[in-house]
């Protein structure tokens, strides 16, 4: 116990400055960096711009998922979800319905394809 009432600490003052000139230098690197940092504290991806293909491949993706023919790698396989399948493809179909004539060319073909797809893969699974 003597040994340590003994001891004195010593503190060096050049570390006060490099933390100091470290916390401005990140100050300075955050003010010059976009914002968009997901919950991690990391920086998120960039987010594609907002389209109607993009619309179509969200909707359509939770159609293929539903149906068994897109699986989380590692996940335990799961058998396909008809109903929540048959929605997603009922919406694009209403999508579909209510941009006629509003559409691209490159737009409606996208749909129409799409749609051709699920509808194929929806009876191949249910034998309707």
């Amino acid at each position: 116990m003597a040994d340590n009432q003994d001891k004195k600490l010593i503190i060096d003052e050049d570390w006060k400055k490099e933390a100091q000139t470290e916390k401005e230098k990140l100050a300075e690197k955050e003010k010059t960096e976009p914002k968009g940092r997901g919950p991690s504290g990391k920086r998120a991806a960039a987010l594609p711009e907002a389209d109607f293909a993009g619309l179509v491949s969200m909707v359509a993706t939770q159609a293929f998922f539903a149906l068994g023919l897109i699986r989380v790698k590692g996940e335990p396989e799961t058998p396909p979800d008809l109903e929540a399948a048959k929605f997603n493809i009922d919406l694009l179909g209403m999508l579909e319905e209510k941009t006629k004539g509003n559409l691209s060319e490159d737009e409606a073909g996208l749909l129409e394809q799409t749609l051709h797809q699920l509808r194929m893969a929806f009876v191949q699974l249910t034998g309707k």
